[in-house]
């Protein structure tokens, strides 16, 4: 019988580079989309598939998520006093989201590193859900609560896939397997960043997981691959070489890329499309450029 997952591991300790300058200062993952930081959106997912716990594993820099997820009394304060109620429910409502954790990554060795520093708040036998801080993911049903259904049926590690162009398929870990469900196929290979011509399917693995406690044992003794990094997607292929299963999760959902500067300006586009304070101006504002 599946362990019942309740606790996240965030990774949100990269540097942010691709979104120089906004990222000098302040944290991507706090970059905002309509009036939310990427970052809270990841939460609000994970909180609605039934996560209570989070742990953010963060590094230099990026005091601001922890700020953001901690209670501010001086603006509440001022809110209070400005009789402004809705804003002032809506901040206090970020700190109660869940229990929140924060450890640092002490150098940058690689996302099966990151998940390790979380490890001290996770359980030997206990399963976790992973997001990693720069997907947000749209849809009637969180992505990672389909994959934590998956987890539930298999009992075993699984991750979220989608398929991509075949020219994209060097940017990702890309999956083959045998289809075993609608949605659900029991992965036989995980290739990471292949050549366009030696990937085993288009089907592209993106930042959302549940690993079980043999994979966080795998991640213990993994070597570091050959730019000095452990890695998560190593990891994976030493489990499956073992003969041991793995299943991969076809999400329902719209997925914004945001650590991709085209994909984040969509997010504000199509997500501010469906913000009730500034969707129907948006709207107007966009037909006008048909024009």
């Amino acid at each position: 019988m599946s362990q019942t997952i309740r606790k996240a591991i965030i990774p949100v300790a990269g540097m942010g580079t691709r979104f120089l300058p906004a990222t000098k200062a302040q944290p991507k993952e706090m970059l905002p989309v309509v009036d939310k930081p990427v970052i809270q959106y990841i939460v609000e997912e994970a909180v609605a598939a039934g996560i209570e716990e989070i742990i953010f594993v963060t590094a230099f820099g990026k005091r601001a998520i922890e700020d953001h997820f901690d209670r501010n009394f001086e603006l509440e304060y001022r809110l209070e006093q400005k009789h402004k109620d809705k804003e002032l429910e809506q901040i206090q409502d970020i700190g109660k989201l869940a229990k929140f954790a924060f450890v640092r990554q002490q150098k940058p060795l690689g996302d099966g590193h990151a998940i390790l520093a979380a490890a001290p708040f996770v359980g030997d036998d206990e399963p976790v859900a992973v997001l990693f801080g720069d997907d947000i993911i749209s849809g009637k049903q969180p992505a990672i609560g389909q994959l934590i259904e998956a987890y539930e049926k298999y009992n075993n590690p699984v991750v979220a896939i989608q398929p991509v162009p075949k020219a994209k398929v060097s940017s990702y870990g890309v999956i083959s397997g045998d289809k075993v469900d609608t949605n659900i196929w029991q992965i036989d290979k995980f290739v990471e960043k292949p050549k366009v011509e030696d990937a085993p399917s288009n089907l592209a693995v993106v930042g959302r997981y549940v690993i079980t406690p043999d994979i966080m044992r795998l991640l213990v003794t993994q070597e570091p691959g050959k730019d000095g990094e452990i890695r998560l997607a190593d990891a994976f292929d030493t489990y499956l070489k073992e003969v041991r299963s793995m299943y991969a999760c076809k999400f329902e959902g719209r997925r914004y890329d945001c650590g991709n500067k085209l994909q984040f300006i969509i997010a504000q586009i199509e997500l501010g499309l469906v913000h009730p304070e500034v969707k129907a101006e948006l709207r107007t504002y966009l037909k006008s450029l048909k024009k």
